[in-house]
């Protein structure tokens, strides 16, 4: 079953140019699928799309197979399988402490006491905050704040987990923390879409990837599509610096056609086995 898809899709604000039009995207179960397109390409606006936070001009998007109905009970349907969590936590967290906002959708759900405990505990849990459970959420740092975010969406138990940017203005280890949540996530079954600009970033977690180009969506496998040079400077990315050192490593015999290391990590124990 495909969760997630949309057929040509088109969206346009009131007053304001088209910002996509006839653009198609399906969601496989179970992958990890990296967005990437530059600034005003419509990356956000589509995740907006995708999460019911927007209406279509033209085009479905359908919900195992089904067009979403954005009333009352279309919606609760939708959040209860789908999941966003905005570019900005502050735009998503409300509630006065770290628990009471992590249980909010799942209170929403009309959930029992008990199971809405035994959520918020596992989503603190993924995150790695469960001694901050009980902090003002004005007193935390971006970065907390962040994984609150996420981890309100966690506690709903998405299938798909939808993420603006998660990275961005994350530290390294902040970032490293994220991945392996995510990874987490993934092993447990969850399909997890992330917008970025990070090239890098996406050829090392994305199974699969969506580059926005000139109001056109190309789809394909993370590796296949972010080797193409021509796409990536359409859609003003740099090429991967993954694919740029395996055909310098190539050019000198050092590596064989097939793999390349992804992360700095793997060229250095790259390096060790060929030095």
């Amino acid at each position: 079953m495909i969760p997630l898809r949309v057929r040509e899709i088109g969206y346009a604000y009131e007053d304001g140019p088209t910002v996509l039009s006839g653009l198609s995207l399906t969601i496989a179960q179970g992958r990890a699928l990296a967005l990437l397109g530059p600034n005003g390409s419509g990356k956000t606006t589509l995740l907006r799309l995708l999460t019911g936070g927007l209406v279509p001009n033209a085009g479905t998007v359908e919900l195992r197979g089904e067009p979403i109905r954005h009333d009352r009970k279309g919606l609760t349907a939708l959040r209860r399988t789908v999941q966003l969590v905005v570019q900005d936590p502050d735009d998503q967290l409300f509630s006065a402490s770290v628990a009471q906002d992590v249980s909010f959708g799942p209170l929403n759900l009309g959930l029992e006491p008990a199971e809405v405990r035994s959520r918020v505990a596992e989503a603190l849990t993924a995150l790695d905050i469960t001694a901050l459970a009980e902090r003002p959420v004005h007193l935390l740092s971006f970065g907390q704040r962040k994984r609150v975010a996420i981890a309100g969406a966690i506690a709903m138990r998405p299938e798909v987990l939808v993420l603006d940017e998660p990275t961005a203005g994350l530290d390294p280890a902040g970032q490293e923390a994220l991945l392996n949540t995510l990874a987490e996530l993934r092993e447990a079954g969850t399909t997890v879409v992330m917008a970025t600009h990070d090239v890098d970033l996406a050829l090392r977690w994305a199974d699969d990837a969506a580059v926005l180009a000139h109001g056109r969506l190309h789809t394909g496998p993370a590796d296949d599509l972010l080797a193409d040079t021509e796409l990536l400077a359409a859609a003003s990315l740099r090429p991967t610096w993954a694919h740029a050192a395996a055909a310098v490593l190539r050019a000198h015999g050092l590596l064989p056609e097939g793999g390349f290391p992804r992360t700095p990590a793997e060229l250095a124990a790259l390096a060790v086995r060929t030095g």
